[in-house]
């Protein structure tokens, strides 16, 4: 090894040791009698010291023309630091150089490695290898490492086999948009890259293998935001005889095992929502509910009093802020400005004021009393000083907008501590929900969910109202992760098929394999799959998945480090039997 030690571990204890250090040098401070050089590597920094003298000369002009990220060996001795400093775990120590090797030159960065507010993002994604020096980014890809081994751990100890499946499989329209890749050998057709092992993992169960999981990369071609990447990874899970009840304990187990071993934080329980409740009280089916601000609805009180814009709405509904009424005219106009914005759709907000003197003061108080306001006010438990704000309209409409405005007002009162993790599973789902362009129902999840055994009859009458054997895990607000019970008869499989709009010919040329292998013998089983990158992106307290992934795409799509997706040779195409001829003008 050309190094002895890392520049994370030396401590005071290894005073007069004589020790090797390899790494980058990050900065280089020369104050003319001493010079320090802070060596960088993966597991930390360690501050080199060389005092100038007749017996160094040539040691010292070699670090003097040393540059920010060079890669070099220093041997020498551990000394106690006469300045010492708690910012980094060497803080006691520093190595007195006595020989220096440089490995390595390098050019000079186009950023500063570890001042993250250097570059910009787009920056680094192009030098992305250069990013990933830095503090911050080991320690986010050290979490997802910590996270991946926990998962295993746990469910190793739980009797979970790790299988891996096919990353080269077939193509089906349900769902988001497949990645396909064209076939050499079978000219003009086509794999497709796995949106999930859903099949794949239902076929191990009728397999025998009744516990398996697999950490896996799965791919969706489909616009991109901060939570979502063409390439992403799951946890992927399924268990064979079992109940909906056994799958979310052992999974609220392998959430409290992580929350545990990767964060030491013990996870209070785990309450179950209605996906019907969700909606109602909070205008979602992934409700962040570390804070209040439940929906109340004011259809009965706030309709038949002249206000044309309530009384024609299907839905008067609204949010009490707490100590809010002291907000002042400017800030309730930036929050009607918030909600009109074309992405939250809302075309107004009231607003009532509780005053502490126990009168009421509100947007329409030409059209309702101090009475009427006062029933107002006794729907929401409101007391003197609070705020309430009301938007109406459509149903989904109206709640989807009032989702908006009260994730925004539990931000701006300080309401969403990223330390503090409150989780539930919703449940209940719908089976299937109508699709407008298409005109027919598709699969809320997928066409394998299994309905809920009481509401089967209903697939003929009201399909809309038949509820999926289905349950997802919200923690803060992020769905981290869902699944459900499948169906494993093939009579049942053929007539949800049937009920999605699948001909008997499509359903067998698509998923034939599945529903003769369900003719074997199929276990009762189901299994759920957690996103592995939005659950590093909770544990380390941000928004973006980006930041716990080595080598993640931009917004675009794009890698822009190695210039991917890039047109491909002529040859190439040919050999795939593809041809792309260049439409006029170009």
């Amino acid at each position: 090894m050309l190094r002895t030690h890392n520049c994370g571990e030396l401590r005071i204890e290894d005073t007069n040791a004589k020790v090797s250090l390899c790494g980058w040098v990050q900065t280089i401070r020369d104050k003319g009698s001493v010079l320090w050089v802070d060596l960088r590597d993966r597991y930390g920094v360690t501050q080199l010291i060389f005092e100038p003298n007749e017996s160094n000369e040539a040691l010292v002009a070699q670090v003097r023309a040393l540059g920010r990220e060079f890669v070099i060996r220093a041997n020498g001795e551990v000394i106690e630091r006469h300045s010492k400093t708690k910012k980094i775990a060497t803080g006691d120590i520093e190595i007195k150089v006595e020989d220096l090797e440089i490995l390595n030159a390098s050019k000079v960065p186009p950023f500063v490695v570890d001042d993250l507010k250097d570059g910009g993002d787009d920056l680094r994604m192009k030098y992305r290898y250069l990013h990933l020096r830095s503090s911050q980014a080991r320690t986010n890809l050290e979490l997802r490492h910590k996270m991946m081994q926990q998962t295993r751990i746990y469910l190793d100890k739980q009797g979970f086999m790790e299988v891996e499946t096919p990353v080269l499989i077939k193509s089906t329209p349900e769902g988001a948009r497949d990645f396909l890749v064209p076939s050499r050998v079978n000219q003009g057709e086509f794999y497709a890259l796995p949106q999930s092992p859903q099949t794949f993992k239902q076929l191990l169960m009728v397999s025998g293998f009744d516990r398996y999981f697999q950490i896996v990369k799965c791919f969706r071609d489909e616009d991109l935001r901060a939570d979502r990447q063409p390439e992403f990874t799951q946890i992927d899970c399924e268990m064979s005889f079992i109940t909906q009840e056994d799958i979310l304990q052992m999974f609220e187990g392998l959430a409290r095992h992580l929350f545990q071993t990767v964060r030491g934080v013990t996870l209070k329980d785990f309450p179950r929502m209605d996906y019907a409740d969700a909606m109602k009280y909070y205008g979602s089916d992934k409700p962040d509910t570390r804070f209040g601000m439940k929906f109340v609805e004011l259809n009965e009180v706030a309709q038949g009093k002249g206000f044309n814009v309530f009384d024609t709405a299907a839905l008067v509904v609204g949010i009490c802020a707490k100590g809010c009424a002291s907000y002042t005219r400017k800030q309730v106009d930036a929050l009607t400005n918030y909600v009109k914005r074309p992405q939250i759709g809302a075309k107004g907000l009231v607003y009532v004021k509780c005053n502490e003197d126990g009168t009421y003061k509100s947007s329409v108080d030409k059209f309702y009393t101090q009475e009427d306001l006062q029933a107002w006010a006794e729907q929401f438990d409101a007391e003197p000083g609070d705020l309430l704000l009301v938007l109406s309209g459509e149903v989904d409409a109206t709640r989807k907008a009032l989702n908006e405005l009260r994730l925004y007002m539990g931000t701006e009162l300080d309401l969403r501590d990223r330390n503090a993790f409150s989780p539930l599973w919703v449940v209940d789902f719908p089976l299937l929900e109508w699709d407008e362009e298409t005109q027919r129902y598709h699969a809320m999840h997928h066409p394998f969910t299994a309905p809920k055994p009481e509401d089967i009859d209903k697939l003929d009458s009201a399909p809309g109202k038949v509820r999926a054997n289905a349950y997802d895990m919200v923690i803060n607000g992020v769905e981290v992760g869902g699944g459900s019970i499948r169906i494993h008869d093939k009579e049942t499989q053929q007539m949800m098929f049937r009920h999605l709009g699948f001909t008997e010919e499509e359903a067998k040329a698509q998923f034939g394999f599945l529903m003769e292998a369900f003719e074997y013998g199929a276990p009762p089983h189901g299994g759920v799959a957690f996103g592995f990158d939005r659950l590093c992106a909770l544990f380390g307290g941000t928004d973006s998945i980006r930041d716990y992934i080595a080598f993640p795409k931009n917004n675009a799509g794009r890698d822009v480090m190695i210039d991917s997706p890039s047109p491909i040779d002529k040859v190439q195409l040919e050999e795939l039997g593809i041809d792309i001829r260049e439409s006029e003008g170009k």
